[in-house]
């Protein structure tokens, strides 16, 4: 089973829906996972620490100082495979989005670095509140999954969105990020992923229709397979569901500045982002009014991303993708080495079932002195398993 034998932290804090964790840990337990639990001095007060210490048969962390070593949360830190907090209320919430540890819990969570996944649960108004909603970003920037809350009676006696999702739902939703092939654990891995703008005056840009799909499939299947990833993207409405730190750039320079940061102790780099070639001179800084039929607009060359990071390339492997309209493969093999890559991707954009914004992909695999593989028609999901299938087989 995906969840065998992995060391599971459950956080348990103050909410009505704290009973349903002894469910969800029943769950984990039958599938055969280790876990441990957290609770917050709240959570202690709707179900007891021997609730917890009786199904998951392991020592129960909670807000008692004679209890706690100085540095179990470490030691604990150090243990965990995967953490899930639930339910989680809206201080905890905005305790960790803020980097507060001021209890056992919160500094657990700030001292871990594993899989993490949020459950929130609580009343509906405080979960549509502006300040939780921004918390919720924020921690998904930061790398957890959070998973939204039902619509359902609430404790307070009405039907809203805020009612915590039941254990099974969770446990097949935590479930369905982990795989049980791990190859890719303690690598670093940087993905790009969408489409990067040019500004033309404050109302236009130049830009392409990268829709970002596939640099997020890339992202979550590496977090899947246990890497501790960073996903760089450009505008997009796509959710971050992947588990990586998300970090959002607008321009290529922007992007090639973000890649740089990453790029010395990362050990796969996947471009898959369709950045902008050329970038307006001089940007006008009011719109810019009709009084001809004509307009020129002088545009001058970005940075070759993917060349430069080729050029600069040590122990990394490096991942490019082609989107192409004609000659698929004498372009893709041009740019696979002459850009210095590990594996090219090209893919025909030309075509509107596998195109921009397609949630299908069909490509060519390129390698340096090796037979070129063509995929089949599949999900980008897929198209992103088998990336890595190639790039570890070196």
């Amino acid at each position: 089973m995906q969840l065998e034998n992995m060391h599971v932290v459950v956080c348990v804090t103050g909410g009505i829906a704290a009973y349903k964790s002894v469910i969800f840990i029943r769950e984990l337990i039958k599938a055969k996972a280790e876990v441990r639990v957290v609770m917050t001095k709240t959570a202690a007060t709707f179900v007891t620490p021997l609730t917890f210490k009786t199904i998951s048969r392991n020592k129960v962390y909670y807000e008692d100082s004679e209890q706690q070593g100085i540095v179990d949360h470490v030691e604990l830190a150090k243990w965990a495979d995967i953490t899930v907090v639930i339910p989680a209320t809206a201080n905890t919430i905005g305790k960790l989005a803020n980097g507060i540890a001021d209890n056992f819990t919160t500094t657990f969570l700030i001292a871990m670095d594993c899989r993490k996944f949020i459950i929130p649960a609580m009343n509906d108004k405080m979960y549509d509140n502006k300040a939780v909603q921004r918390n919720l970003k924020q921690l998904v920037i930061d790398g957890y999954q959070v998973l939204e809350p039902d619509t359902g009676f609430l404790a307070e006696g009405y039907d809203a969105k805020g009612r915590m999702p039941e254990p099974e739902t969770v446990f097949n939703w935590i479930s369905s990020f982990i795989t049980d092939k791990q190859d890719l654990k303690g690598k670093k891995i940087v993905v790009t992923a969408g489409h990067t703008i040019e500004t033309i005056d404050p109302v236009r840009y130049i830009t392409n229709h990268s829709s970002g799909k596939m640099g997020f499939a890339v992202a979550r299947n590496a977090v899947q397979r246990g890497a501790d990833v960073i996903l760089i993207s450009g505008p997009t409405h796509l959710k971050n569901d992947t588990g990586a730190k998300l970090v959002t750039v607008k321009t290529t320079e922007q992007m090639y500045e973000a890649v740089k940061k990453s790029y010395v102790d990362a050990d796969i780099v996947v471009m898959s982002a369709a950045v902008s070639d050329y970038h307006v001179i001089r940007p006008a800084k009011q719109k810019i009014k009709k009084t001809g039929s004509k307009l020129t607009i002088e545009l001058e060359k970005n940075i070759d991303i993917l060349k430069q990071l080729g050029q600069e390339k040590g122990m990394q492997k490096l991942v490019g993708f082609a989107a192409e309209t004609q000659n698929l493969l004498e372009n893709g093999q041009q740019k696979l080495l002459k850009k210095n890559l590990d594996l090219m991707v090209v893919n025909d954009v030309s075509r509107s079932d596998i195109g921009f914004g397609s949630d299908e992909n069909q490509v060519i695999f390129m390698r340096p002195n090796k037979e070129n593989i063509n995929s089949p028609k599949t999900n980008k999901d897929e198209i992103a398993k088998m990336i890595f299938d190639l790039i570890t087989e070196e």
